[in-house]
């Protein structure tokens, strides 16, 4: 059978470490890698599932298990893509269906992001019922990458730690007001004032889900006079800002849409202003986004290389005073999220099904794989209208950080 060949052509090409037994669907197994670990054996239902991953793969691959016609009968989804990403790095790169998908990119519409589809984009993750996220999130529901400063953190200390290092490179200080373009759970904006003590907060979002429980936050918290969160499109978005943060959300952007918000973003910041991006991107050359992911987790997402980024930012006449890339920060993220996932796996079945598990399952997996062995990482851009405005050496940095560990451990004093 054809697609029998070409699955072994692949496998034998993909696999070099580990072990993969296949069954097709008419029953033959075929074994695939060195005999080492990680051990993993799938079993196709049917034969049109094995034709289906032979022509698109990465839409597939995803769909069949979640379907499960793609039996993982030993070992995990994260396994399996373990066997067939660790050894081919950038190989991927030169078939002729991803120089496909890369044209295809270049000719994204203008609308794919605008207004009205962003809203309905993020509805479509993030206003799942609130109680999925609280299954696997730190206690502060940071749904973004954390920042791992030791390597015995825990996910709850690289969470903090996260929000202690962008705000030592915001340079916030008491008065500042503060702009949080995608403010998700409200954790950010509530650390900017509660521990860094800013003047003022503005959280601007598109999920009501999110904006819900922000502001039941920022009133628990008694941060109603100074942190407020609105359901607001960041363009729709007026006044100055003397700082702009954004965590999380430029992923949803759209290449589109690249010069639209960083033109925005210059006009809401003040002329000594500076703002943080924090979001994911690739090291490699410019790639469509995994076609599963933005089909059924994160529609009209985008993943960057910095030269698609660069010129946008250049164009809007922002100056660039700092980047710092994250690589493995992440991978560590989705593992403790993974983990906690399957540990509270049929809380999540009783909330939806498992149908859904599934397919959660395989994005945290497919994820969590993308930072370990392709080339997912994390951009941080320090931006500012002029070059004076960050000091002239990174010691700032380490330095904030020290005095946000004292005030964070006064504020936690005073809430207990």
């Amino acid at each position: 059978m054809l697609s029998e060949k070409i699955l072994t052509t692949a496998f034998t090409r993909a696999v070099k470490h580990g072990t993969l037994t296949m069954t097709t669907a008419g029953g033959q197994k075929l074994t695939f890698g060195d005999g080492g670990m990680p051990e993993v054996a799938i079993r196709f239902t049917d034969a049109p599932a094995q034709m289906a991953l032979c022509l698109h793969p990465e839409l597939k691959l995803g769909e069949l298990f979640v379907d499960g016609r793609l039996v993982i009968e030993k070992g995990s989804i994260l396994d399996l893509l373990q066997l067939l990403l660790q050894d081919t790095r950038g190989e991927l790169d030169e078939l002729p269906l991803h120089r496909l998908r890369r044209i295809r990119t270049r000719m994204i519409r203008r609308s794919e992001n605008d207004a009205h589809r962003s809203k309905r984009n993020v509805a479509h993750h993030y206003d799942l019922d609130g109680r999925l996220y609280s299954l696997f999130l730190d206690s502060d529901k940071q749904y973004s990458c954390a920042y791992f400063d030791h390597p015995d953190a825990s996910l709850e200390e690289a969470q903090l730690a996260k929000k202690r290092h962008i705000a030592a490179k915001l340079l916030v200080d008491r008065g500042h007001s503060v702009l949080d373009i995608g403010s998700g759970w409200g954790g950010m904006g509530l650390y900017l004032a509660q521990v860094a003590g800013v003047g003022s907060v503005k959280g601007v979002t598109l999920s009501e889900e999110q904006l819900e429980v922000s502001r039941k936050r920022a009133a628990t918290a008694g941060l109603l006079d100074r942190v407020r969160f609105e359901l607001e499109d960041y363009r729709s978005t007026r006044d100055s800002f003397d700082r702009i943060v954004s965590v999380g959300m430029f992923e949803h952007v759209g290449l589109a849409s690249y010069d639209e918000y960083f033109q925005t973003c210059r006009r809401l910041l003040k002329d000594d202003g500076v703002m943080l991006l924090h979001t994911i991107g690739r090291s490699g050359t410019p790639y469509p986004t995994n076609p599963w992911i933005t089909k059924y987790i994160f529609p009209g997402g985008h993943l960057p290389v910095l030269s698609e980024v660069l010129p946008a930012v250049e164009r809007a006449g922002l100056i660039v005073t700092d980047i710092e890339i994250l690589r493995l920060h992440y991978a560590y993220t989705l593992q403790a999220w993974r983990e906690r996932f399957m540990a509270n796996r049929e809380e999540v079945r009783k909330l939806y099904d498992e149908r859904f598990c599934r397919m959660w399952e395989c994005y945290l997996a497919m994820s969590e794989s993308a930072f370990r062995w392709q080339d997912a990482v994390v951009f941080q851009l320090q931006l500012a209208r002029r070059n004076d405005v960050v000091p002239l050496t990174r010691d700032y940095i380490a330095e904030r950080e020290a005095v946000l560990r004292v005030a964070e451990s006064m504020e936690f004093k005073r809430s207990a």
